[in-house]
């Protein structure tokens, strides 16, 4: 059941049936890829579970701080995610 909730988004960009067939399909092929391609690298990198975490906790101050009129820059942000990767 991956890439349902994308079913909606693409009724709103076109009512062409073939459109959203294949476009759910191709959403649900590259999902599946990429779990196995983590599912592996998980095994292979120990740290890669702690450094996803610690990314989407920055990423969660980082909207906070947004939420509260302070604005993280792009570069930084991306210094941040890469240097935790």
């Amino acid at each position: 059941l991956f890439a349902v909730d994308s079913i909606p988004a693409v009724f709103a960009v076109t009512d062409d049936p073939i459109i959203v067939f294949t476009s759910n399909i191709a959403a649900i092929l590259g999902l599946r890829s990429l779990y196995q391609v983590l599912s592996v690298a998980v095994q292979d990198l120990v740290y890669l579970e702690k450094a996803v975490a610690v990314v989407l906790g920055f990423v969660g101050i980082k909207l906070g701080l947004e939420v509260f009129g302070f604005e993280v820059s792009s570069l930084l942000s991306l210094a941040v995610i890469l240097g935790i990767l």
